[in-house]
């Protein structure tokens, strides 16, 4: 089984058999220069990781012979490769059994395929395994903010982000590490602060937070300080 990874180009294991998907995805990734590899079934996939080494999998759960939930546990058995979860279905507890089985991300669909390499690329990088030229050397910042378009951008995917959880997270990028009272992050969000609770905060960084976790389900860079507030670690 050639699942060891001892090549330049990134080789993007794409597992699905809706057509059209996979040849979003296969466009997605080889635009950003790493090699698309087929199959519509669990055992087309098992033919592929035959055949020579992949970097990642992209496995949709729904396939025509055989659970990916199914696929991913017996990949699991004897692999690491880096997985990450198509899905139609958007229950919870879907999402919590596939990272229990060992998935490194979830995507319920529809998906946009640039948020979909956005987080192939962060988990290639966290696996030591990034992709040649990403960045031209210089690690991808954890965040970025475009002013003009008052867009945040998380691990290169960007946040549907309200006007508050907009000014809350950009003020927290711009002082990480600094603790912030739920009455400074409403005096900087809200226009009038006087007029709201102060556990309106707590609700939009609850919000927020989940937002992030959907970009990157394991790092947890937004955190509450019990009794003074919340701050932005971009250390992790």
């Amino acid at each position: 089984m050639g699942l060891d990874v001892n090549h330049t180009q990134k080789r993007i294991l794409i597992v699905e058999d809706e057509q059209a998907i996979a040849d979003n995805i296969a466009f997605a990734v080889e635009t950003e220069h790493m090699e698309a590899v087929y199959a519509p079934t669990a055992g087309e996939a098992e033919q592929r990781l035959a055949e020579g080494a992949v970097d990642l999998i992209v496995l949709d759960v729904g396939l025509p012979d055989e659970s990916g939930f199914d696929f991913c546990r017996r990949i699991r058995g004897r692999s690491d490769v880096p997985i990450i979860f198509l899905t139609a279905r958007e229950s919870e507890i879907d999402r919590i059994v596939g990272l229990e089985l060992g998935a490194d991300d979830y995507m319920s669909k529809p998906f946009s395929p640039r948020e979909l390499t956005a987080r192939i690329r962060a988990i290639l990088r966290r696996s030591g395994n990034a992709v040649p030229g990403d960045g031209r050397g210089k690690p991808e910042p954890l965040f970025s903010v475009d002013q003009k378009t008052k867009t945040i951008f998380y691990r290169g995917a960007a946040l549907n982000l309200s006007r508050y959880e907009f000014r809350m997270l950009e003020l927290m990028i711009r002082h990480p590490g600094q603790v912030f009272s739920r009455d400074q992050l409403m005096n900087h969000a809200w226009e009038e602060p006087d007029a709201s609770y102060d556990r309106t905060v707590d609700t939009h960084i609850k919000t927020l937070r989940s937002k992030l976790r959907n970009v990157d389900p394991v790092c947890d860079c937004l955190q509450t300080r019990r009794g003074f507030g919340y701050c932005l670690r971009v250390d992790v």
